[in-house]
């Protein structure tokens, strides 16, 4: 069985992921930081915005991809998936601070209500509600 949000979702996941990696390779350059961190810096920040997006990404590609095996998986999961995805890219941009600093407000506001909503939801369909 093919899972096309699943999938979609997972790419996207593995190319944000990717590019936050980038980031803080980036920072460590710049602050000439190998192994560790700044003690609360932007390396440090940084360092958070990935882990912080693997912490979370995980329970929301389990929960879309048992949503669409349930065959609930319809245009809006889709639409969530992405939803997710951007408010992860603003969060990261938004642990920067400066300007972007609100990007980190909303990516955690998206983030919380996306795995309310999939949990909710996952919920309903095993009680037969959805």
């Amino acid at each position: 069985m093919v899972l096309p949000v699943t999938l979609t979702a997972a790419a996207a996941a593995a190319i944000i992921n990717l590019w936050l990696s980038i980031r803080v390779g980036q920072m460590r350059i710049k602050h000439k930081v190998s192994i560790g961190d700044d003690a609360g810096g932007p390396l440090t920040a940084r360092m958070r915005a990935q882990l912080n997006f693997v912490e979370n990404t995980a329970f929301v590609l389990v929960l879309i991809a048992a949503i669409e095996l349930s065959g609930h998986g319809d245009r809006w999961l889709a639409w969530v998936a992405a939803i997710y995805m951007l408010g992860r890219v603003a969060h990261g941009f938004g642990m920067d601070g400066g300007t972007l600093g609100k990007g980190r407000s909303a990516g955690v506001i998206i983030t919380m209500v996306t795995q309310l909503g999939l949990a909710l939801v996952a919920v309903l369909i095993t009680l037969g509600l959805m």
